[in-house]
């Protein structure tokens, strides 16, 4: 078994999620290749090299895959395919939007978010909100692969893996590109982030979001991220949505402050190493999850909280 897994990165820069991808590959077992496929892209193929277990990088470098439409990027990945018995990547909203197109111009069927990967080409997925865990088998000729980045650990460093030029071939171009609206923020990044402090409804405001919960996150140097409906509320932008619908998270530690536990929020979330929950219900959904809980008004207890943490760190 040889698998060819679509990087995720950013030209100079390489996410994470491809590193978490390479462990979930290698359990599958076989050679793995890194497909970078980008503008200027060079830094983010080096850097896919020193992956420990890649076996080989193949660097696709042209103007017409500088914002990674999925015309472009489904044709040169059927380009390769050939060679490969198992076509993956981490299942980011870019891939979401490559891969199910791969799949079906190979008639093949798409195995998506994979979170285990047992023995006989078989594959589990979570399905009905996590709530179940489908075992799923493929006799197609290739298999095509989502990866949940947050069920797996990052592969390690050390690897020192060729990089191959490849060529971009000739594709329909029945999408244009028109430009980005970006949000920037010196917080970490919300799927790679190994502290997140989240907030629901509860908040009441986007400037309690302000002024409440992002001192605390600062204080911990966590990301910020939201519940469905507070972000439905108009409080918080949607990219910091957690759940189903958002982004699927597994951090170290995840503070859940004012959120009640629907069933949407806690299949983006549960799998955290360490789940705290502040609210002031105490039949909330949120507490039969959680490692520790407390009962609290937010708006005392996270000030609270966040005076206790700088008074450790000053001490």
């Amino acid at each position: 078994m040889t698998t060819l897994i679509l990087a995720e990165h950013q030209d100079n820069h390489l996410d994470e999620a491809t590193a978490k991808a390479v462990t979930a590959a290698r359990r599958i077992g076989g050679d793995v290749h890194l497909l970078i496929a980008g503008k200027d892209c060079r830094p983010a193929a080096e850097a896919a090299a020193r992956i420990e277990g890649v076996a080989k990088v193949l660097l696709a470098d042209d103007d017409g895959l500088a914002n990674r439409l999925a015309e472009p990027v489904a044709a040169l990945i059927l380009s390769l395919a050939g060679g490969y018995d198992v076509l993956a990547a981490p299942a980011t909203s870019t891939a979401k939007n490559i891969m199910p197109r791969v799949a079906a111009l190979l008639d093949v069927m798409q195995i998506s978010d994979v979170i285990a990967v047992g023995e006989d080409g078989q594959y589990q997925r979570p399905i009905y909100a996590g709530n179940i865990i489908q075992t799923v088998a493929s006799d197609d000729p290739k298999q095509v692969l989502t990866i949940r980045a947050s069920a797996f650990p990052a592969a390690g460093q050390g690897g020192s893996a060729p990089i191959e030029t490849v060529a971009l071939p000739d594709s329909p171009r029945l999408s244009s590109f028109v430009g980005n609206e970006l949000s920037e923020s010196a917080r970490p990044e919300l799927g790679g982030a190994r502290i997140i402090v989240s907030g629901g409804r509860a908040l009441g405001s986007a400037e309690n979001f302000d002024n409440v919960l992002a001192p605390l996150a600062d204080s911990l140097g966590a990301a910020i991220g939201a519940s469905r409906a507070a972000v439905d509320a108009g409080y918080v932008s949607n990219d910091l949505q957690v759940g189903q619908t958002g982004k699927i998270v597994a951090p170290d530690l995840y503070i859940a402050c004012g959120i009640s536990g629907a069933i949407q929020h806690l299949a983006g979330m549960k799998d955290s190493k360490i789940i705290v929950a502040i609210n002031k219900d105490p039949e909330a959904p949120i507490f039969q999850i959680a490692d520790y809980g407390l009962v609290a008004d937010l708006f005392e207890a996270i000030p609270e909280l966040k005076s206790e943490i700088e008074a450790k760190e000053s001490a």
